[in-house]
């Protein structure tokens, strides 16, 4: 499976040229069945909540929607909250597919499930580098050769429901300035931040994929998503790893190749205050 073809090339020659690649059917219906169960859990506790809600690393991202009232874009760390997305983060079969890439000593800093609700006023966003999240710099080695992204298709994906498109061969052109103030979620894709770059719209592809199917791409190729226009939901289970030895942060994955359970307390990874204000509370816009 994790040596088939993608495009004409293998995948890790499909990942290496082109700075993404997708991997078919890496998960059973049975088992994307038993993750979109967990979206739907979490799905409904941050529309209970009814604002934006934080536990710790966990986070609920909860927005007002002019067409369906709110909505949830994301959810950061639901792992530490549901026991299926924890046991999915360390599944053996990504690491099949990292370890030629980064090696079996991984961290994880990146555990987020992403909505597209259909009819959503907003759902989009705008072409970006992951590698602009990456803060602070310091705690982020050799970002090119040791960061890898994976998303896990619950759903079909498609450019009718708002499928990542993303910008081949972009990895290799390092970090390029879309404008540290510019917004990313929520904020449609525009050709012209890619013409201001010097680079070509018109070599944008779509990642189709079927539930099951698992996406890869470098924090250093050029991505987004538009708006979904169907009348189903775009779910997506991202999971990003790192070479252990090239992060001060996140949490341990794998370990000498062996999955690592969530600690009983979490880690330093994106939220800066955690060790100040780790109890549950509510988050302003």
């Amino acid at each position: 499976m994790l040596a088939e073809k993608v495009r004409g090339q293998d995948y890790l020659d499909h990942y290496r040229e082109h700075g993404y690649a997708v991997v078919r059917r890496v998960f059973a219906p049975a088992e994307i069945a038993e993750m979109a169960r967990s979206f739907d859990r979490a799905y409904a506790e941050g529309i209970a909540h009814g604002r934006s809600f934080r536990h710790g690393n966990l986070f609920y991202r909860v927005v007002p929607d002019a067409k369906l009232g709110r909505v949830v874009r994301y959810v950061q760390w639901p792992s530490w909250r549901d026991p299926v997305l924890e046991r999915y983060r360390r599944d053996a079969r990504l690491l099949d597919i990292l370890r030629p890439l980064i090696g079996d000593d991984l961290k994880q800093i990146i555990n987020q499930l992403h909505w597209k609700p259909p009819g959503a006023a907003f759902a989009d966003f705008a072409f970006h580098q992951d590698v602009r999240f990456r803060r602070p710099r310091s705690a982020y080695r050799d970002l090119a050769g040791s960061y890898v992204q994976t998303g896990i298709a619950i759903d079909p994906h498609s450019a009718e429901n708002g499928a990542m498109t993303v910008l081949p061969g972009s990895h290799l052109l390092g970090e390029l300035d879309f404008g540290a103030g510019g917004r990313v979620m929520d904020d449609a894709m525009a050709e012209a931040d890619l013409v201001r770059l010097g680079l070509d719209p018109k070599r944008v592809v779509t990642l189709d994929m079927e539930p099951g199917d698992v996406a890869l791409w470098s924090v250093m190729t050029v991505h987004g998503s538009g708006p979904n226009r169907s009348d189903g939901d775009r779910r997506l289970y991202i999971n990003g790893y790192v070479t252990a030895a090239n992060c001060d942060r996140g949490e341990w994955a794998f370990h000498n190749g062996r999955p690592c359970k969530l600690p009983e307390t979490p880690s330093l990874v994106h939220y800066e205050d955690l060790l100040a204000r780790p109890e549950p509370h509510y988050v302003d816009p």
